[in-house]
């Protein structure tokens, strides 16, 4: 939080406090609806949020609405009354009341869409409809669409008439008599055209489209790739039914960044913040994963009891360096893993590139391994044997192991979530689980079985 920010909070507080209402008010008109929403998540009791949303503006009540968290959201709504509630439902964009209403239960949403007007409710149930990881649950069906055979400066007409309702109005659609897109047309090319210039004359045919069942991470990259600021969502017949704006492109990156996090460190992905977590639901989502890796681990027990004799036999200082090797082989792995699955979510490689990928992580492992290796015979000979009887051909032995380790977990590590991708699994699922077994299991049986054909 910028110092600012802080005085601006105190401030608010001070007002709030001493009940400086106007005071309060004039304030809040110069900030940001998501700094007064942060304010109000921190600093204000249950019993306190109705009345200083109550004091908000009436142009910031359903910004600042859409911004705290969904808890405090459905606290609100079951507050208000029918007039509050409907004044705060209309005066939001049609995407963001489905965003609200999905978190909300059941009898909250009944609520709601009694509320909403006819028209609102019946495109508030279309969005609905729509699977929830689609651009059609992203969208807006609020746009401004104009005729190919406008002038620009009946163009600027609708804009007033009815841009005051759209979420979006630098960029307009252009449609044909049946609502099929055929272009796309921006403020700016409004604003320097000449007033009585057609719009079929100034328009950019080359449109950039989503479509309704397309993934919403798709879209969200669309965004980057072609530095969007809205894009046109059309249906089966090339018509458009809405637009996709970089607000909530922003925000599904956000939520994808996170569930991937999640689901690398062996997590199942829950939307609530950490905070609002309750210990049950914390439990639930880390449980099931550390169970699967535990048992997991049954397959390294039985390697190393396999060996054991033998192994014991030979130099028993050998299973003094099992977890070295096991996380430098795991640690290695995993670089690979994260680095390759970030690079398919950002749409920068496929299955097609398997053998590029496999190529330059094997020349970067080589590198590495040779480096991770020279170092680990200088620890085993400059530290490891001032406390353990290591000869030299154990240094070897070991330095040896840990560079073909690395090498091929690395290996296993881009491999698996490009092999996982084809499949249509879900990469980071495989990220740490299955990858840390495998490592694990590899790298014990080259140790092993090196060691006792070198050593033996």
């Amino acid at each position: 939080m910028t110092e600012e920010l802080q005085i601006s909070y105190e401030k608010l507080a001070y007002f709030f406090e001493n009940r400086m209402f106007a005071d309060l008010r004039m304030s809040l008109l110069d900030m940001q609806p998501a700094d007064i929403a942060q304010f109000m998540e921190e600093n204000l009791e249950e019993k306190e949020l109705l009345v200083f949303f109550r004091l908000l503006p009436k142009e910031l009540a359903s910004d600042v609405f859409i911004e705290i968290d969904s808890d405090m959201q459905e606290d609100l709504i079951k507050a208000f009354t029918d007039k509050e509630l409907k004044a705060v439902i209309d005066d939001m964009f049609l995407d963001d009341a489905v965003d609200v209403i999905e978190e909300m239960p059941a009898n909250v949403v009944k609520r709601i869409l009694r509320m909403a007007d006819a028209e609102n409710r019946k495109q508030i149930n279309e969005l609905l409809a729509y699977p929830d990881d689609s651009a059609g649950s992203l969208m807006t069906p609020e746009f401004i669409s104009l005729s190919s055979r406008m002038t620009v400066e009946a163009a600027f007409d609708k804009i007033r008439r009815t841009g005051i309702n759209k979420e979006s109005i630098y960029t307009c659609y252009v449609v044909n008599s049946k609502k099929v897109l055929i272009g796309v047309v921006t403020a700016k090319d409004l604003l320097v055209s000449e007033k009585d210039a057609l719009i079929e004359d100034i328009m950019d045919t080359g449109i950039i489209t989503v479509e309704t069942l397309e993934d919403k991470e798709q879209v969200a990259l669309k965004f980057s790739k072609y530095d969007s600021l809205a894009l046109p969502v059309i249906d089966k017949e090339g018509c458009i039914v809405g637009v996709v704006t970089v607000d909530d492109a922003v925000d599904v990156l956000q939520e994808e960044a996170t569930e991937d996090i999640h689901k690398m460190a062996a997590i199942s992905p829950t939307e609530k913040p950490y905070l609002k977590q309750s210990v049950f639901s914390i439990w639930k989502s880390r449980v099931l994963w550390l169970v699967i890796l535990m048992v997991s681990a049954t397959f390294t027990s039985m390697i190393l009891s396999g060996y054991e004799d033998k192994i014991a036999h030979i130099a028993p200082v050998l299973y003094a360096f099992v977890p070295m090797l096991m996380g430098t082989a795991g640690n290695a792995g995993g670089q690979a893993s994260v680095t390759v699955i970030r690079a398919i979510a950002l749409g920068e490689v496929d299955f097609k590139d398997i053998f590029k990928v496999i190529l330059k992580e094997l020349l970067a492992s080589c590198l590495i391994g040779l480096t991770v290796a020279v170092v680990c015979f200088g620890k085993l000979m400059l530290i490891d044997r001032l406390y353990n009887e290591i000869s030299i051909n154990v240094a070897l032995l070991v330095s040896g192991v840990c560079f073909i380790s690395i090498v091929l977990s690395k290996l296993v590590g881009c491999v698996l979530p490009l092999f996982a991708k084809k499949v249509k699994l879900d990469p980071a699922v495989v990220a740490s689980p299955f990858m840390t077994t495998i490592v694990d299991v590899l790298s014990l049986i080259i140790y092993c079985s090196l060691s006792i054909a070198i050593l033996g």
